[in-house]
C-alpha cells in the first residue's frame, strides 16, 4: 500500500470518536485509518494531556499540533532520515536499479554496506527517483494523410472445422487498419505463407477499392527474411509484389508493437466482436461473414478515438487518394537457390532443367513462375525455360557436352549419322539396329558398334557390316566375333591358303633376339 498522510481534520475526527467512547477497533471501521494509526494517534494525544472526561472541547489547534508532531515529526524535506539515507546512495542504487536487480537484492547489499532503511521506503525511492519498474512514457502519433497508410498484422482466432480431413484447425486473421480511417478488412486462413500473404492483400485491395501507398506489416517471415530496426530485409517474392502493386513496405520494428498500434487493438477486438461465439460451415463461410462484419458492423461502428464512423470517413476522405485497384490476379513467383548437379541439371518445385555447361557444382537463383524458369549466374541469365509440372523436364541439347548429347536426348538421327561417318556399310548397319518399334532400345547396339571401330578400325569394321547385312544377320555380336577371327572379308577376297594374317599386336621377330656375349678364356 502506498503511503498517505493523515490531514488534520481525520485527526480531529479520531480522536472526537475517541472521546466519545469508541474502541479503536470501532474507529477504525468508521475511518479510513487502520487500527495501529489509530492506537497512535490516540496514545499521542494522551501523551499530550488529552482525557474523556474533558470533552470535546480539549481538540484545540495546540493539541492537535503536538499530536502531530509527535507523530510525523518536522521533515525538512518532505520524509524522513531513511529516504535521506537512500538519497545519500542514490548514485549506486540506480546503477543496481539499471543493471536490473529487484529491490530485495538492493535492501541487501544497502544493509551489507551499514546503510539501514526501511524497505517500503526504499521501494518508495527506487520507484520514484530511479524509474524502477515503471513504464516507459509514449506519445501518439499522428495518422497521417488519408489513403497514405494501412497496418496489417496476424491474430490467431481459433479452431474451425475442416471439410477436407474432418478435424478442427487453427485459424488466424490478416488484419488490415487504415491508419486515419480506422476502416479494416480481415482475411482468414490457416497458415503465414507468403501466398496467404499476397493472397490476403489482393483481397485487400478489392475491398478498399484500391492500394494505399505504405503498407506497415508485422515482421512476418513471409516478408522479412532479417529484422532490422533501420535496414531490414525482404523477401524476393514481396518486394517483387510490392513493386507490382506500386506500395511502399514500412515493417514495424522486432517487438515493438507501438509501431503499428492501429492494427494491435483490432486484432482483440475482431476475435471477440466476430469470431468468438459464431458458428461456421467452413472457411470460405467465415469469410464471406468476415466481410460482411467488416461493412456492417466494424465500419459503421462509433470508433472510440476519432468519435466517427471508420465506414463513412474511409468513403470520403481516403477512398479517393487510393492508388489503382489491380485488375488481374498476381502470378506469384517461386525463388530458389539451386546446385548445377554433375547431369546439367538443377531441380525446381519437382522439376528438372538443363544448365549450360561449366557451371557444375555452382549454385544459380532461379525465378519460377506459371510460365517461364528464369535461372541466373551472378546477376546474368544464363537460360530460360518453359515453367514443366512436377516430375516432367526440360532439356536443351546445347546446354549438354557433344559427345554425350546422343545418349542424353536419344537423339537417333544424330547417332545414325556418326555411325555413317564410319563407313558407308556401318551406317546402314546402324539403321538396320534402330529400325525397330522401340528404337532407343536398340541405341546400346550401335554404341557398341562404333566401339568396335575405334578398337579394330573402320575399314575393317565397314568389310565385316557389309558382309553380315549381304546375310541378313544384323547382329552386333556376330560382327564382332568376325573381327577377332578375321573373317570380316568375303570368301573371295580371303588370302591364299599357307598365308598367315599377321596379328593386330604382332611384334617384330627382331624383338625377340638376344645378344649373347662371349667371354674370352685368358690363355
Amino acid at each position: 500500500m502506498a503511503y498517505r498522510e493523515v490531514s488534520v481534520i481525520e485527526i480531529r475526527e479520531v480522536l472526537r470518536l475517541w472521546l466519545r467512547g469508541e474502541g479503536l477497533r470501532s474507529i477504525a471501521t468508521l475511518t479510513p485509518q487502520d487500527r495501529k494509526t489509530v492506537r497512535r494517534y490516540v496514545e499521542a494525544a494522551q501523551a499530550a494531556g488529552l482525557t474523556r472526561e474533558s470533552g470535546e472541547d480539549q481538540l484545540t489547534d495546540e493539541l492537535l499540533a503536538a499530536v502531530v508532531e509527535e507523530v510525523r515529526p518536522a521533515r525538512p524535506r518532505g520524509h524522513g532520515p531513511g529516504w535521506e539515507r537512500c538519497e545519500a546512495e542514490r548514485d549506486r542504487i540506480k546503477g543496481w536499479v539499471e543493471q536490473g536487480l529487484t529491490v530485495v537484492k538492493i535492501h541487501d547489499l544497502l544493509s551489507r554496506r551499514g546503510v539501514e532503511v526501511a524497505y517500503r521506503t526504499l521501494h518508495r525511492f527506487c520507484v520514484q527517483r530511479c524509474d524502477y519498474g515503471r513504464a516507459r512514457s509514449t506519445v501518439r502519433v499522428a495518422d497521417g494523410e488519408p489513403g497514405g497508410e494501412v497496418q496489417i498484422d496476424f491474430g490467431r482466432m481459433g479452431l474451425l472445422a475442416d471439410p477436407d480431413t474432418g478435424r478442427r484447425r487453427v485459424v488466424k486473421a490478416l488484419i488490415f487498419t487504415a491508419v486515419f480511417s480506422r476502416h479494416m478488412f480481415v482475411w482468414l486462413t490457416h497458415c503465414e505463407t507468403t501466398q496467404a500473404v499476397i493472397d490476403g492483400c489482393e483481397a485487400a485491395w478489392a475491398f478498399f477499392g484500391g492500394v494505399f501507398r505504405v503498407v506497415i506489416p508485422d515482421n512476418l517471415s513471409a516478408v522479412v527474411t532479417d529484422a532490422d530496426g533501420v535496414s531490414p530485409r525482404f523477401t524476393d517474392a514481396f518486394i517483387e509484389y510490392a513493386q507490382s502493386r506500386g506500395f511502399v513496405i514500412d515493417p514495424a520494428r522486432v517487438g515493438t508493437p507501438t509501431d503499428k498500434p492501429r492494427v494491435e487493438r483490432a486484432v482483440t477486438y475482431v476475435r471477440g466482436n466476430f469470431f468468438a461465439g459464431e458458428e461456421f460451415r467452413d472457411l470460405a463461410d467465415a469469410q464471406r461473414r468476415a466481410e460482411r462484419w467488416c461493412v456492417e458492423v466494424a465500419g459503421r461502428r462509433v470508433h472510440g478515438t476519432t468519435q466517427a464512423r471508420p465506414g463513412q470517413v474511409f468513403a470520403l476522405e481516403e477512398a479517393p487518394l487510393l492508388g489503382p485497384a489491380p485488375t488481374e490476379p498476381y502470378d506469384l513467383p517461386v525463388y530458389r537457390r539451386a546446385k548445377v548437379h554433375r547431369d546439367h541439371h538443377i531441380e525446381v518445385a519437382r522439376a528438372l532443367y538443363s544448365v549450360p555447361g561449366g557451371l557444375i557444382g555452382c549454385h544459380v537463383d532461379v525465378r519460377a513462375d506459371s510460365a517461364l524458369v528464369r535461372i541466373s549466374h551472378r546477376g546474368q541469365v544464363v537460360k530460360v525455360h518453359p515453367r514443366m509440372p512436377a516430375g516432367r523436364r526440360s532439356t536443351d541439347a546445347d546446354d549438354l557436352p557433344s559427345e554425350r548429347t546422343a545418349y542424353a536426348m536419344r537423339d537417333l538421327d544424330q547417332l545414325r549419322a556418326k555411325a555413317a561417318r564410319e563407313g558407308e556399310a556401318v551406317g546402314r548397319f546402324a539403321a538396320a539396329l534402330l529400325d525397330s518399334p522401340l528404337p532407343w532400345t536398340r541405341m546400346r547396339a550401335v554404341y557398341r558398334l562404333l566401339g568396335l571401330c575405334r578398337k579394330w578400325g573402320a575399314d575393317r569394321v565397314d568389310d565385316a557390316c557389309r558382309r553380315a547385312l549381304d546375310a541378313e544377320a544384323v547382329d552386333v555380336g556376330l560382327v564382332g566375333r568376325m573381327l577377332e577371327r578375321a573373317t570380316e572379308r568375303a570368301p573371295d577376297a580371303q588370302p591364299p591358303a599357307g598365308t598367315v594374317l599377321p596379328g593386330r599386336f604382332a611384334r617384330d621377330p627382331d624383338e625377340f633376339a638376344v645378344a649373347r656375349q662371349h667371354r674370352q678364356v685368358a690363355q
